[in-house]
């Protein structure tokens, strides 16, 4: 059985450990999913987790290379379990993220946690060793101002994006942003649990920053402001341009099934050299497609769903298994 399309992607990714500013790193793979650095007077924040401790000690093994310091605080991007689980693996006494990301924790995240397992094996490697969720020590709404010496970070609940609860870091003096999945680069945004309506506003509030380097959720890091400028027209001319697909598709009364097969068609010349397209897009048209029938709350993705949904969209092989 062939199974999800990223069942078959094995090959391990190249890690690159980029500075973009004094103690400020970007821990990126070729988009894999990325985490950010800051290393400060006392202590080191990551920014995402990674998806298992195994992993984890991977990041920290690249942060002890420029400070001897703890990584001593974890800031979620969101709740995904790709993001979040590694948590278990620091040393950190503080685990902060937005409080819907919180409730999306409590909603669903043992669901997320299994279905993301099984769609994606080779990102939760060293799973066995993973503890269960991963829960915030802190949560905050809106905005929360963290010092590192006289140095300011923002987290800011940005607006609903790739999740209902995206937060960014961002550090107005040094004009840096580590972005979470509200923008990629290179990389095809996962738009299973997303808000297609709000992600234009979200990505305007990013222009808003005039950030001139950022560290997006997947996609190397951005050293300058034409290349953020290119991660967030990118960003935006995908979602939106799948959403419009969707959208017409809907008001015709199209089926899913024929609504997936437009968008594929569509959006492949431009965007199916993007890293994990066909992984992405049939979770992307199903949340597209629940968004434009009205439906703005996510449904909860389950393992059972995802074979549901995939064998819907992709089809039957003859023999009776999915195809990839």
């Amino acid at each position: 059985m062939s199974g999800f399309a990223s069942t078959t992607d094995m090959a391990e990714k190249k890690v690159s450990f980029d500075e973009l500013g004094a103690g400020l790193y970007a821990y990126t793979a070729e988009g894999d999913p990325n985490s950010g650095i800051v290393v400060g007077p006392k202590g080191v924040t990551v920014v995402d987790a990674q998806a298992t401790p195994a992993m984890a000690a991977e990041v920290q093994a690249k942060v002890a290379e420029v400070t001897t310091l703890p990584v001593d605080r974890i800031l979620l991007t969101h709740y995904h379990a790709v993001r979040v689980l590694g948590a278990s693996g620091y040393p950190a006494h503080s685990v902060i993220c937005s409080d819907v990301t919180r409730d999306l924790i409590v909603e669903r995240g043992q669901q997320d946690m299994d279905s993301e397992i099984g769609r994606f094996p080779r990102l939760f490697r060293g799973r066995d060793g993973i503890p269960g969720l991963t829960w915030p020590t802190e949560t905050f709404h809106g905005r929360m101002t963290l010092w590192y010496g006289e140095r300011e970070a923002q987290a800011i609940q940005i607006g609903r994006a790739h999740t209902a609860g995206d937060t960014i870091l961002w550090f107005p003096k040094e004009r840096v942003v580590f972005a979470g999945d509200t923008v990629e680069f290179g990389a095809t945004p996962y738009c299973g649990d997303a808000h297609f309506t709000d992600w234009p506003a979200t990505i305007r509030k990013l222009r808003d920053l005039g950030a001139e380097k950022m560290v997006p959720g997947r996609g190397r890091a951005l050293l300058n402001a034409k290349e953020v400028a290119e991660a967030l027209d990118g960003t935006e001319a995908f979602t939106s341009r799948l959403f419009g697909i969707v959208k017409e598709g809907v008001a015709k009364g199209g089926g899913l099934h024929a609504i997936y097969e437009e968008a594929m068609a569509r959006m492949r010349p431009e965007f199916g050299h993007w890293v994990i397209f066909d992984h992405c897009m049939p979770f992307n048209v199903s949340r597209a497609f629940d968004e434009a029938s009205g439906h703005d709350r996510p449904r909860i993705w389950t393992a059972a769903r995802d074979v549901e949904m995939w064998r819907a969209l992709e089809g039957h092989a003859k023999d009776g298994e999915i195809r990839g």
